[in-house]
């Protein structure tokens, strides 16, 4: 049994502790989904406390302990969805520049970060959940209730608007030096 196994079943017990060893290991992959989605700081932050207190109260009730990571994503899908629907006005700037993607330098990171903010939020959804949560197609689709052919079209689809942001500021960067150097 591995040792998140093993948190998880002293958790269900209702040891604190444990828990809060679990929250620990997952905390970085939950609030980087919620931020993605989101596109606000503090709308993630409170969407992974409120998934997170869910998850607590709940913990007894889980039935598989390799299913722990599944399950905090799925409560944080339920959050971030009901956030969205309460959002009106979207005319704010995003705050995608005060988190770190794990790619190296600064600059991919900013072509990254513009390239998920031109997705939709459920596409932003799937990506992130693919890519923060490491979900396959069969999975997202049970926690979004959509059918797993649609969620395999909708991150294809992402993907290839992201590529398309991608490749042209690789271009419009390269035609620049390319004048700088003339």
């Amino acid at each position: 049994m591995s040792e998140l196994q093993n948190l998880v079943l002293v958790a269900k017990k209702g040891d604190k502790d444990a828990f809060a060893q679990l929250y620990q290991h997952i905390y970085k992959d939950l609030y980087k989904f919620a931020y993605y989605v989101l596109k606000n700081d503090q709308d993630a932050q409170d969407a992974v406390s409120d998934a997170v207190i869910d998850a607590y109260a709940g913990i007894s009730k889980l039935k598989n302990a390799d299913a722990f990571r599944s399950w905090m994503f799925k409560i944080l899908s339920a959050k971030c969805k009901r956030k969205l629907k309460t959002y009106v006005v979207r005319n704010q700037e995003s705050d995608l520049d005060d988190v770190e993607l794990s790619v190296s330098g600064s600059e991919e990171s900013l072509e990254l970060k513009q390239a998920l903010g031109i997705l939709s939020d459920e596409e932003r959804m799937i990506v992130s959940l693919t890519v923060f949560g490491g979900y396959d197609s069969a999975e997202i689709g049970k926690m979004l209730n959509l059918n797993r052919n649609t969620v395999r079209s909708k991150h294809s689809r992402a993907l290839a608007k992201m590529r398309t942001v991608l490749t042209t500021e690789k271009m419009g960067k390269e035609e620049g030096g390319r004048a700088n150097r003339s």
